[in-house]
């Protein structure tokens, strides 16, 4: 079981792994994310049964990793699944799975929540409650959002909803954090998009969907704050039975793209066409434990580390630019049912 939010140091020629320390006094992290400027982190709570989880901001000392508490918001709705900050560091937003009856309130989908310039967390000035259903029974009974992120120049707010089958596109204040409907991207019935990712200089975007392990491919009209579905790619080389689709990066360079499998246990690696936009399966690798859940690349972009949920390991992979394969490390740390990884974005 984990405790609360565990820091580790890196060594990214060895490999080697240093355990910090364990930030405890935090109800079931599920999802955490380090803010641009390094400053400080935003994690959620995701805890069964409340009407609202919390989002909880830690300032972060650069030399020891160390946490220090700085503020607590409610999240206006359940089961809070994502969280993420917007481009300029001035605000952070959250997604809402609501596992709740939709009548419980405070019932909403996402909010929106300004930060200070030392990581402090304000209460929500903006939120939104999704509607519909999907046809899938006991998963899409009701709007699930489980993504939500900005696009590159501030513009829109994009959700993923894994109970409607829609990105969900919204206009965004950067001045006062208001959302304004802005449009909808339709996934195909029962596809239950999960997590989402933009290129990072390509006009293109990537998301995985839970319910039937496949990667979408989107163009991304940055103008228009609009995607359009140009392919769908199986995550995995054959089907498996109970198979489904978790996290979702992008390789520095852009050139490969990767997808956990929870159920075949992998991570899949994908070639991103730049002609086209369109990512293809290159092959998959054992994620080193059961339930790979969440993985990301450090900030140089050659180290990968696997949370594998159910077996209460962090494993380490180098990736190899040229052809997308990831090897692996050696590495295996003990990290108590880890959901989430966030790196630091400055190396020491």
């Amino acid at each position: 079981m984990g405790k609360g939010i565990s820091a580790f140091r890196l060594n990214l020629d060895s490999g080697a792994v240093e355990a910090l320390g364990i930030t405890e006094g935090i109800d079931n992290p599920s999802f955490v994310e380090v803010a641009r400027d390094g400053v400080s982190l935003s994690a959620v709570s995701e805890v069964g049964g409340w009407n609202e989880g919390n989002i909880t901001a830690y300032g972060i000392d650069y030399g020891s990793g160390a946490l220090t508490y700085l503020s607590k918001q409610p999240t206006r709705g359940d089961g809070t699944a994502h969280n993420s900050h917007d481009n300029a560091g001035r605000f952070a937003g959250i997604a809402n799975y609501s596992g709740l009856p939709a009548e419980a309130k405070p019932n909403q989908s996402i909010a929106i929540y300004p930060r200070e310039t030392d990581g402090t967390l304000r209460p929500p000035v903006a939120e939104m409650r999704h509607r519909g259903s999907g046809p899938i029974a006991g998963r899409q009974d009701r709007p699930h959002a489980h993504c939500i992120r900005w696009t590159p120049d501030n513009r829109f707010v994009v959700v993923a909803d894994l109970g409607i089958d829609k990105l969900v596109i919204y206009r965004f204040d950067a001045e006062n954090g208001a959302l304004t409907t802005h449009g909808e991207t339709a996934m195909p019935p029962g596809s239950g998009p999960r997590h989402f990712r933009l290129h990072p200089t390509l006009p293109y975007a990537y998301c995985i969907n839970e319910l039937t392990s496949e990667l979408a491919s989107l163009a991304f009209d940055a103008e228009a704050g609009a995607f359009e579905l140009l392919a769908l790619e199986p995550t995995t080389p054959e089907q498996v039975p109970n198979n489904s689709g978790s996290a979702i990066d992008i390789a520095a360079g852009g050139k490969h793209l990767y997808v956990g499998n929870r159920g075949h246990d992998s991570i899949a690696g994908f070639a991103i066409d730049p002609d086209t936009g369109i990512a293809r399966l290159i092959g998959t690798t054992p994620s080193g434990g059961r339930v790979p859940r969440d993985f990301s690349f450090d900030p140089t972009g050659n180290v990968l580390v696997v949370a594998n949920q159910e077996s209460d390991t962090l494993t380490l992979f180098r990736y190899a630019r040229e052809t997308g394969e990831l090897h692996a490390m050696g590495t295996s740390v003990p990290s108590g049912s880890p959901t989430v990884i966030a790196f630091h974005p400055y190396v020491r």
